[in-house]
């Protein structure tokens, strides 16, 4: 029996149920059992092969779930689990997201979950076994927020979801106006009156109509207090009570409260000679509220890039039925498989492949592609993309949410709830920020309170604007001593702004990625963002990365028998056959019509072209990295490197110098092998010899040569990986401009990984770009891992980054929208942090009225989002300049 650690503790065990994928035998369920056994605050682990669960029991103080979900996956297996994206309302700054993060990841079966203010939504990755959406609603209404409860509790993430929180958000914009213009209403006549105060007019007296001026302006604050300050005492009673923690509620409860409640007492009697802030305590609230519409507003402003990408979809489809029947039906019936007549001008419905006619499509609005792409039979369209001129019948391959435009929208909804690591700088100071603003507040208030002649002499003495409204009376100010503090002390917290902090880095992450998405970049997260920007070594994968990847064949040569010697090949006991150029392209074509290597398709497409016989194999190999083995009736063919050959006992040496010609031509030379088959049609495995030599041509990317260079002018290093031969890989590099000291030739796909590894050794930080298929490998294991999309194939999961297009070109777009989010979250990050950094010193030192201070505070945070919201018009096509014309 396996004997508890010391630092579980019984009281503290909770158990999860995991289901486990990949398993095929019990050793399969030992192995991940060991893996969990070695996590720090794992009691036990019991896992079932033959039901493929798994049941753990850990302490939660030590261990966590996600740590637990990252044993299964290091072991090689997997763990079901869920992620969904929850909206919330009633955030006002950062320390309320990370309350609702904290309270999702206290509740059982939540593996991560990350909150975004900016976005007013929680991305929450949990196991389904232990945990639904009812339970994450629960969660997040513990800590005193509302999440946005959508249709099916237990249902997935779908249009209807983003529908509510649509509404939920335009409702909250339209609540936060009519508390403004409410506030407004009433705090008019309460200006007019501080106007009138303060300019010494005269014009309203101390009474009106027998009644004391002071009433009137308290019957009209109160109601202010009611409506609009009501959301942000009851915000800060859940933050202080629930969560222990203070947030910017907090400091305009204070600020406000403090100006109001002083204002009844005075008013009443209790501070004898004390002057009424009533305008002050209705005019924060007023000033703040329009800050937090204003805010909302941009908001979804920012959000509005996904919105029109959603938008962009066609509502119905044409289908044509079998007997040529057409009936336009909604885009929600369409299923894989029926066939959809596109008219010109139209919307291509969903992603398809083209069946019938010919025509142009504007994919600009995926791609990014402003040129029309012609498409005709056998090619790939993408939904949403407009049909220019001619009618197409497309055959549906996605639809709903596997398409393209749902796809790209859910990698940028993704994208924006993960946060760059500078984010973190942020939440630190966030973290402290509120209490240390409240407790600078009482210093200064009690300094103030206590050596007013001191402190007022002091600021005197400064080269800036006098006291506020003129200072204590024991500097000769008109202000008692004791209601100067009060006011100081709602100054200083109100002048703080820890939201304008908590926006600056997701509201940019927002816009950049939107930017990435319209211009075909797609980001996994707004951490690969600032890590794209870190970049300092581009690996290009050679095939369908920097040439189309569409091969052709170009040359066949047909080797004599006898060797360049003189000699014979083998040891012969009969002369050997010669082949001609049709034999050796006919055996080279029936050994690898059953491979898909684009190698393999065009030396088949070529024998067809040319008419010859293609014979079925009895038996076919792929030899990873080497080649082909398959054998026909003539007997056993061999296709591939010189290693292939040499591996299986041909000697593959006559071919040398018909191989180097070919290679150094930039061309891909694979020598033909083969063995006869005796008397006895068995195969001769002492017959075998080099028959001939055939060679594909691939073609270079238009762009491949600029993008190289626009690389090389940033003073990135630029490498070419490939498993082809060094001559065919160094010809290739000197053609698009790569240094052949940095040509990785002949690397088997699963030692590309190791390649990029050997490249990031002396500390470089490497961004792999390849096709996401063979290249998975080397993609996960780069700094950044980018794979040249299709425009249809978006969810590549090794990658960080998915370029929509088949353009390296598009490399550098990516590496400067990342840039340019960079230096737009510095600049956000700048300004929230100075505006407090100057500001808050100001309002302790007695020189802003409160008012004003709440006025800045709210325009703060909004001019922060305003600032994002600038960024939108930038096109990656050129360097961003923060100060520079936005083109």
């Amino acid at each position: 029996m396996k004997q508890e650690p010391v630092s579980i503790h019984k009281m503290s065990i909770r158990t999860t149920r995991l289901s486990v994928t990949g398993m095929s035998c019990a050793n399969c369920a030992a192995s991940i059992e060991d893996a969990l056994d070695a996590l720090d605050g794992v009691a036990s682990a019991d896992i079932n092969a033959a039901t493929d669960e798994g049941r753990v029991e850990y302490d939660p103080e030590v261990t966590s779930l996600s740590a637990i979900y990252d044993a299964v996956e290091s072991a090689g297996y997997g763990a079901v689990d869920e992620t969904i994206s929850v909206g919330i309302t009633d955030m006002s700054c950062a320390n309320c997201a990370e309350a609702n993060a904290e309270s999702l990841l206290a509740t059982p079966g939540v593996v991560a979950a990350d909150v975004n203010y900016a976005t007013d939504e929680a991305q929450v990755r949990y196991n389904p076994a232990e945990a639904d959406r009812s339970d994450l609603y629960d969660a997040i209404e513990s800590a005193g927020y509302t999440p946005v409860r959508e249709a099916g509790a237990d249902g997935g993430d779908g249009g209807d979801d983003r529908d509510q929180r649509d509404l939920a958000r335009q409702e909250e914009i339209r609540r936060q106006l009519r508390l403004t213009l409410f506030g407004g209403a009433l705090s008019v006549p309460l200006l007019v009156m501080l106007v009138d105060h303060v300019l010494g007019l005269g014009l309203l007296g101390d009474s009106l109509a027998g009644i004391d001026v002071g009433w009137f302006a308290f019957a009209l604050a109160t109601p202010v207090q009611i409506a609009l300050g009501k959301p942000f005492y009851v915000n800060s009673y859940r933050a202080l009570v629930r969560n222990g923690r203070a947030n910017m509620d907090v400091l305009i409860a204070l600020g406000s409260s403090t100006a109001y409640l002083y204002s009844v007492a005075a008013l009443i009697g209790l501070i004898p000679g004390a002057g009424l802030y009533f305008d002050t305590a209705a005019l924060i609230l007023v000033f703040i509220t329009l800050g937090n519409y204003l805010e909302a507003r941009s908001k979804g402003q920012a959000g509005e890039a996904i919105r029109s990408l959603l938008e962009m979809e066609a509502e119905t489809a044409t289908v044509v039925h079998e007997d040529g029947r057409e009936e336009e039906v909604p885009l929600e019936a369409v299923a894989v498989g029926d066939r959809l007549k596109v008219r010109p001008g139209e919307k291509v419905p969903t992603d398809g492949v083209v069946v019938d006619g010919e025509s142009a499509v504007d994919e600009s609005m995926v791609t990014g592609e402003s040129v029309p792409v012609e498409k005709a039979e056998g090619d790939e369209v993408i939904g949403s993309t407009i049909n220019e001129n001619g009618a197409l019948v497309v055959e549906a391959t996605k639809v709903g949410e596997e398409t393209a435009i749902q796809q790209i929208v859910a990698r940028v909804r993704d994208a924006q709830s993960r946060q760059p690591d500078i984010q973190r700088i942020a939440d630190r100071i966030s973290a402290y920020f509120v209490p240390a603003v409240i407790a600078n507040a009482l210093l200064w208030g009690v300094l103030w309170w206590q050596f007013p002649a001191v402190l007022g002499g002091f600021v005197d003495a400064l080269p800036v604007w006098g006291l506020l409204g003129g200072g204590p009376e024991a500097v000769g100010g008109p202000i008692g001593v004791t209601e100067f503090a009060i006011v100081v002390f709602a100054s200083a917290v109100l002048i703080a702004c820890p939201c304008a902090l908590g926006l600056a880095t997701p509201a940019a992450t927002m816009v950049g990625t939107a930017i990435g998405a319209q211009h075909g970049v797609l980001f996994e997260g707004g951490d690969i963002l600032e890590r794209v920007r870190d970049v300092d070594a581009v690996v290009f994968d050679k095939t369908g990365t920097l040439t189309e990847g569409e091969m052709e064949l170009t040359d066949v040569v047909a080797l004599d028998p006898a060797a360049p010697d003189g000699g014979v090949q083998r040891e012969a006991r009969d002369q050997p056959t010669a082949f001609d150029e049709d034999d050796v392209l006919s055996m080279a074509a029936s050994a690898e019509q059953e491979s898909e290597h684009p190698l393999a398709e065009a030396i088949v497409e070529g024998a067809r072209e040319r008419g010859l016989a293609i014979e079925s194999s009895e038996s076919f190999e792929n030899v990873p990295g080497k080649g082909v083995r398959a054998t026909i009736d003539r007997g056993e063919v061999f296709v591939g490197s010189p290693r292939l050959l040499d591996a299986n006992g041909i000697d593959p040496t006559p071919a040398d110098s018909d191989r180097e010609r070919l290679e150094s031509e930039g061309k891909t030379a694979m020598l033909v092998g083969f063995r006869p088959r005796d008397a006895d049609g068995e195969i001769d495995e002492r017959a075998g010899r080099v028959v001939g030599v055939v060679a594909d041509a691939d073609t270079i990317k238009p762009s491949a040569s600029d993008a190289v260079a626009d690389l090389r002018d940033r003073d990135l290093d630029v490498w070419l990986i490939t498993g082809d031969n060094e001559r065919t890989a160094r010809a290739v590099a000197r053609e698009v401009g790569i240094d052949p000291d940095s040509v990785m030739a002949e690397v088997l796909p699963e030692d590309k990984a190791d390649a990029v590894d050997e490249i990031q050794a002396d500390g470089r930080e490497a961004m792999m770009v390849g096709d996401g298929v063979n290249d998975a490998p080397a993609l996960a294991t780069a700094a950044v891992g980018c794979a040249i999309g299709s425009g249809t194939d978006v969810a590549i999961e090794a990658a960080d980054v998915t370029l929509m297009r088949d353009d390296p070109a598009d490399v550098l777009k990516a590496i400067r929208v990342s840039e340019a989010t960079l230096q737009k979250i510095k600049q956000n990050l700048v300004w929230a942090l100075g505006y407090n950094t100057l500001m808050i010193p100001l309002a302790s030192l007695g020189l802003l009225q409160p008012v004003l201070a709440a006025g800045a505070m709210a325009l703060s945070s909004v001019s922060v989002l305003t600032n994002s919201l600038l960024f939108r018009s930038y096109v990656p096509d050129t360097d961003y300049q923060l100060l520079g014309r936005l083109r």
